[in-house]
C-alpha cells in the first residue's frame, strides 16, 4: 500500500513541475492570446494577427459633419402629373373637319423624389424621371418651407433635370470631383425615401463607370442614346431617393442618386448615381441654353471581351474597340478607323465604353480631345479629335437660336425635301428632341412631325414655337408618326 502511495505521489509531482515551470516563465500573464504569437521559424509564412477595433473603421465624426452640411441642401420634390388624351369623333369630323366633336380626357397623378440645391439663388438638380410629365412641381426645403418650381431644362440622356425656385440665400451643396472617387471610399446617400424627409444612409463605393443597359440596344424608341457611367454604392436607396445627393465624407456632392438594382422595387443591396462631373456639364448647359450641347466622337464602340480579343487578334483586353466610324465625324477626320482600340482620353485610362462616354459626354462641340489609340498593327498613336454635335457642327448654338426652335420642353427642326417627298407632304416641322413638358405628357415623341396647329399648316419651327407660346387655352395639333400615320392631339395651355 505504501509503495502505491509513493508511486502516486511521484506521478503527481511530475505533473506539477511542468505546470509550475510554465507559469514562472510566462510571468503569470495570461492576457495575450496565443493567436498573437508566431514562431520565429514560421514568421515568413504566416501573417501576424493584429488588434482591430471595429469602431475605428467607421469615421463617425466625418459622417456627422457631412450629414449636417448636406441635409439643408437636399430638398423634397413633389409633382402633380397630368396625362391628356383626345378621343376623336369621326362622324363630326366628316361634316365639320379635323378635331370637330372630339373630347379631351385628363388623368391626374402624383409623384415625389429628391433634389439638390446647387446655387444659393434657387437652382436645384434632380432626376429627369422625377419631374417627367409634371404639370406642377413643388419643392419643400429642410425647414419645411415650400416653393413652386419651374423646370429650367431636362436631359433624358443622363436622366438629369434642373429646377428653379424663387428664393435666395439658400444652402447650396459644394460640388466635388467624382474622378477622384475611390472604390471602397465611404459615401452618404441623402434624400426622401418613401416620403420620409431628410434621411441619411451610409455605404461604400462598390464600382465606377457602371453601365446598366437600361435601354435595350442602347437606343430608345424616340432616338434617345443614354449616357450610362454610374457610381455604384451599397448605401441604402429607395423610391423617393431619386434626385438626391451622394456625398463624400467632406460633405461634397459627388453624384445624383438615380437608380437601384432590385426585383421588388425597393433596395436590395446596390444603388447607382450619376457622377457629379457629368452633372456639372449638364446643369451648366441647361441653365445657359435650356438644352445640353454635347460633343460626340462619331464612333460606334464596344467593350473588349475575351471572345472579341481572340476573333480580332487583339493584343489584350485593354481599352474600347471601335466597331465603326461615322461619315463626316471628328473621329473620321482624325484618321480613326474601325478596328482601332481607344486606350486613353488625355492621360486617363479607358477601361469600358461607359467610362469613355462619361469622359466625352462632359465636353461640348468644338472641344479638342487627345485620344490614344492602338492600331490593328499594334502601333500606338495619339490623335487629336475635334468634337462635333449631332448635326456635325463644331460651334455652339446661341440661346436665342435655341429659343426660336424650342417650346413646351421640345426642340423642332425643318423637314428636308427628301423627308417631305417620302411622307408625301408639303409642310410640317419635325420634333428633334423632347423632354419633360406638355407635349411629352400628351404622348408626342421625338421624330414625330407636326403638320398643322389649329387646322393651320405649319411651315417653319419658328412659326410653330411662336404659336405654342402665344396661344392660350389650348391647341389642336395634327401630327404624323414616323410610319406616316396621321393623328390629332389636343393640348391644354
Amino acid at each position: 500500500m505504501n509503495n502505491k502511495l509513493k508511486i502516486f505521489g511521484l506521478g503527481l509531482l511530475g505533473g506539477m513541475l511542468p505546470l509550475a515551470a510554465f507559469l514562472i516563465l510566462s510571468g503569470g500573464d495570461n492576457t495575450s492570446s496565443q493567436a498573437d504569437t508566431v514562431s520565429n521559424t514560421q514568421e515568413n509564412r504566416f501573417a501576424k494577427q493584429t488588434n482591430f477595433n471595429f469602431s475605428n473603421a467607421i469615421p463617425s465624426e466625418d459622417f456627422v459633419m457631412a450629414s449636417e452640411s448636406s441635409l439643408n441642401a437636399v430638398v423634397h420634390v413633389t409633382t402633380v402629373v397630368e396625362k391628356t388624351t383626345f378621343q376623336r369623333d369621326i362622324f363630326s369630323e366628316f361634316f365639320y373637319g379635323p378635331g370637330a366633336g372630339g373630347r379631351e380626357y385628363k388623368q391626374y397623378g402624383e409623384g415625389s423624389g429628391s433634389g439638390v440645391i446647387i446655387a444659393n439663388d434657387g437652382y436645384i438638380v434632380t432626376n429627369n424621371h422625377v419631374i417627367a410629365d409634371a404639370k406642377e412641381v413643388e419643392v419643400t426645403l429642410n425647414d419645411n418651407s415650400k416653393y413652386k418650381a419651374t423646370i429650367v431644362g431636362t436631359d433624358p440622356s443622363t436622366d438629369i433635370a434642373v429646377l428653379k425656385i424663387d428664393a435666395n440665400n439658400l444652402t447650396a451643396l459644394p460640388l466635388g470631383n467624382s474622378d477622384n472617387l475611390h472604390i471602397g471610399e465611404w459615401v452618404l446617400a441623402v434624400g426622401n425615401p418613401f416620403n420620409l424627409t431628410s434621411t441619411v444612409t451610409a455605404g461604400i463605393v462598390s464600382a465606377k463607370a457602371r453601365n446598366l443597359n437600361m435601354i435595350e440596344g442602347g437606343q430608345s424608341n424616340d432616338g434617345l442614346v443614354p449616357i450610362e457611367s454610374f457610381i455604384q454604392t451599397d448605401a441604402a436607396v429607395n423610391p423617393g431617393n431619386s434626385g438626391g445627393a451622394l456625398v463624400n465624407t467632406n460633405g461634397e456632392l459627388i453624384g445624383i442618386n438615380t437608380a437601384i438594382a432590385s426585383r421588388t422595387g425597393s433596395y436590395s443591396g446596390y444603388s447607382f448615381a450619376v457622377p457629379v462631373n457629368l452633372v456639372k456639364k449638364v446643369m451648366k448647359d441647361l441653365i445657359s441654353y435650356g438644352v445640353v450641347q454635347r460633343g460626340y466622337l462619331g464612333i460606334q464602340m464596344t467593350d473588349i471581351t475575351q471572345e472579341l480579343k481572340e476573333a480580332e487578334n487583339l493584343k489584350n483586353l485593354d481599352g474600347v474597340y471601335v466597331a465603326s466610324v461615322l461619315d463626316g465625324s471628328g473621329a473620321e477626320e482624325a484618321g480613326i478607323v474601325a478596328g482601332d482600340v481607344i486606350l486613353k482620353v488625355g492621360s486617363e485610362q479607358i477601361g469600358s465604353s461607359s467610362s469613355l462616354q462619361e469622359k466625352i459626354g462632359s465636353r461640348q462641340p468644338g472641344d479638342k480631345v487627345a485620344v490614344t489609340i492602338r492600331k490593328a498593327s499594334g502601333k500606338v498613336e495619339v490623335k487629336e479629335i475635334t468634337l462635333r454635335n449631332k448635326d456635325g457642327k463644331t460651334t455652339l448654338i446661341s440661346k436665342e437660336e435655341i429659343e426660336k426652335n424650342m417650346a413646351l420642353g421640345a426642340t423642332f427642326a425643318a423637314l428636308s425635301s427628301k423627308e417631305k417627298q417620302e411622307l408625301n407632304i408639303r409642310s410640317g416641322v419635325k420634333i428633334k428632341s423632347i423632354g419633360a413638358g406638355k407635349l411629352k405628357s400628351a404622348g408626342l415623341q421625338s421624330g414625330m412631325i407636326i403638320t398643322k396647329i389649329n387646322n393651320q399648316s405649319v411651315t417653319t419651327a419658328e412659326q410653330l414655337t411662336s404659336k405654342l407660346r402665344e396661344t392660350s387655352g389650348g391647341v389642336l395639333l395634327e401630327v404624323m408618326t414616323r410610319s406616316g400615320m396621321k393623328d390629332y392631339v389636343a393640348i391644354g395651355l
